[in-house]
């Protein structure tokens, strides 16, 4: 079985939002097979459906004057930030089982920061992997006819101070990591191949790199 990887570098959240259901739709019509985009955003802040306006404590207008949108989302979980040298990573995939899924996804993401020499691990009852004591990799996924959208975002090298101005994920007082912070280093591209393989691998299918036009072309029609 193969994986379809897409990298599409920096991409505004609510394109990527768009982006994601056209693909879902071609997937749930197994049009195409499951795919995996992997890319950047632009700094905002999203929403999950448990978000509680304590998570946003300074205010949607106060997070604008510092160039941050807020966007809400249909995905679980509560509040994130992206921004660029963040990895996110949106899985569109056929699945039986949601947290079979998601304990997948966090080995694949576990075994990638062991290549770059960081010990990650989970914590039982907290979605996510982390890093000594701070937060590395969070989760959040929505699942429609069988066929997730949305996923997983890294921190390699991105800004963490919009972090401290919410309550990432709902955890109070969670003191957020990334790669360059635990190892110094800062190689976006190197580690994006080394998620990519991780996470084919530990769904065990062969990874193939291809372009989002790929991913939307139309099938020929049957003769």
């Amino acid at each position: 079985m193969e994986l379809w990887v897409a990298r599409l570098g920096r991409v505004p959240y609510v394109d990527a939002l768009a982006l994601q259901s056209r693909i879902r739709d071609r997937r749930q019509a197994e049009e195409v097979p499951d795919a995996l985009l992997l890319l950047e955003h632009p700094p905002v802040y999203t929403k999950g459906r448990r978000t509680e306006p304590a998570d946003l404590p300074m205010g949607e207008d106060w997070y604008g004057l510092q160039g941050i949108d807020v966007e809400e989302t249909d995905r679980g979980g509560r509040v994130t930030y992206h921004g660029p040298g963040q990895l996110v990573g949106y899985p569109i995939m056929r699945v039986d089982s949601v947290p079979e899924f998601v304990g997948t996804m966090e080995r694949a993401i576990v075994a990638a920061l062991a290549d770059e020499g960081i010990e990650a691990e989970v914590r039982p009852g907290l979605t996510g992997v982390w890093a000594g004591d701070g937060k590395i990799g969070s989760i959040g996924v929505h699942v429609s006819r069988g066929v997730t959208t949305h996923g997983f975002a890294i921190n390699v090298d991105n800004d963490l101070q919009p972090f401290e101005w919410i309550v990432p994920c709902g955890i109070e007082h969670v003191r957020m990591t990334s790669v360059l912070r635990e190892t110094g280093k800062r190689d976006m591209d190197c580690f994006r191949k080394r998620v990519a393989f991780r996470f084919a691998d530990a769904f065990g299918v062969r990874q193939r790199i291809v372009s989002a036009a790929r991913l939307l072309e139309r099938e020929p029609a049957a003769v």
